[in-house]
């Protein structure tokens, strides 16, 4: 029997969850440390933990099992009735909303509202250490579905319609953040929904025709690697080429490595205030592919009269992580312009 067909088109519904007990860390690497996260700038609050409201629901963004999106939202039981900041924050590849709670609680204590969602196929939307890998293939099999980035996208901006109606949230103060493929889910979601003010996306940022054209695609294809096998395969080549990187990003995620790369898309997001976070020898992101793009936003925002609404900070020595100083000048950037 054919599945029914995709409809994005549901009424907003909210359904109460409750706190993931163990979480589902997908791929086979290490979780890595979250010393970074940890040193976040946090506001010493007297019995912080009892007055720390946790909220675990999830959202219908369009139809089937992957359109129930899981979020988390912490925030301090404030009797005040004012409306207050968000700061949506974004996992990395194989991790979950729950990784990010060490900067949640401190967004929190700090008297924002922090949110995190589980990505398509993350979390509690997958079922195995292997749904993300799986659901890319497919894509690339099938076509149906845009695990890579656009789905994702498309969740935010539901995410941003159900944020902008709460009674607690001021809708004119949504910042958006994430690290690696949540950074890049920030910006694609920032370009295309202007609801998210102030932007952030660490480690995110590519030039993805750049790094085909300069034959710097490896590491970014390394993160994904059994997609890149498959499509090796079914291309009938012996070994994965830069041509065989341009077919699957058209064919999971069309116009990624044209029209809505990096140099088109990040200047798209001006005036709102916008903070690029990158290592400077971080090959995934490879800063030589930032050029363009970052030159291009700096013209957009001194055109827009909003120079000082953008930055780029390519932090010397650092590969793809992110790290303390990363979290903090994000953490600086929202308490300026939020």
């Amino acid at each position: 029997a054919q599945p029914p067909p995709r409809t994005p088109r549901v009424p907003m519904a909210v359904e109460q969850g409750s706190p993931v007990k163990e979480p589902l860390y997908q791929g086979n690497g290490p979780l890595g440390l979250r010393e970074a996260m940890e040193s976040c700038p946090r506001k010493e609050v007297d019995n912080f933990q009892e007055k720390l409201v946790e909220e675990n629901f999830y959202l219908m963004t369009e139809s089937g099992e992957q359109g129930r999106l899981p979020v988390l939202l912490l925030k301090l039981n404030d009797t005040a009735p004012e409306r207050k900041p968000v700061v949506v924050i974004l996992h990395s590849s194989y991790k979950c909303k729950e990784w990010l709670r060490p900067l949640l609680e401190a967004y929190a204590s700090r008297g924002y509202i922090a949110v995190a969602i589980d990505s398509r196929y993350h979390g509690e939307r997958a079922s195995s250490k292997t749904t993300y890998i799986e659901a890319l293939n497919s894509a690339w099999r099938n076509g149906d579905t845009m695990p890579f980035i656009f789905d994702t996208v498309w969740d935010l901006i539901k995410l941003g319609d159900y944020l902008s109606a709460r009674e607690d949230v001021d809708p004119s103060r949504i910042g958006i953040t994430g690290e690696s493929l949540g950074g890049m889910h920030a910006w694609f979601a920032a370009f295309v929904d202007t609801r998210y003010s102030v932007v952030v996306p660490i480690i995110g940022v590519q030039g993805f025709q750049w790094a085909i054209d300069n034959d710097k695609w490896q590491a970014r294809v390394d993160s994904i690697k059994p997609l890149f096998e498959e499509a090796r395969i079914d291309s009938g080549k012996s070994e994965i080429d830069a041509e065989v990187v341009k077919k699957v990003w058209d064919k999971i995620a069309p116009g990624m490595a044209s029209q809505f790369d990096a140099p088109y898309s990040v200047p798209l997001i001006a005036p709102r205030p916008l903070l690029l976070l990158n290592g400077a020898d971080d090959p995934r992101c490879p800063v030589l592919g930032l050029q363009e793009p970052a030159s291009k936003a700096t013209e957009a925002y001194a055109e827009a009269g909003s120079a000082d609404k953008f930055k780029f900070i390519a932090e010397p020595g650092v590969g793809h992580r992110m790290t303390a100083s990363m979290v903090k000048e994000a953490s600086d950037w929202f308490d300026r312009f939020l």
